[in-house]
């Protein structure tokens, strides 16, 4: 049996995630893209503010997981 690969493995999930648990993956993403392309020591004060606001705003629109939630959806794993 074929491995199936990381990207095919998404295509299949995706459709099965509810629109906030897409934008939780969304937001880890672009935090992730972020890193890479500004290395942490290199952010101003003023990029850290602003890339903390945003990820305060994703938990106050309700983009997160409680960790009951995490140990639910690692059952699943």
């Amino acid at each position: 049996m074929a491995t199936m690969s990381l990207d095919n493995e998404l295509k299949l999930f995706w459709p099965q995630l509810a629109n906030e648990e897409k934008q939780s993956i969304l937001s880890q993403i672009r935090a992730f893209l972020q890193q890479k392309s500004v290395p942490l020591e290199r952010l101003t004060i003023e990029e850290y503010n602003r890339l903390q606001k945003e990820a305060e705003a994703d938990i106050n629109n309700g983009a997160f997981f409680t960790q009951e939630e995490v140990k639910e959806m690692s059952k699943q794993w």
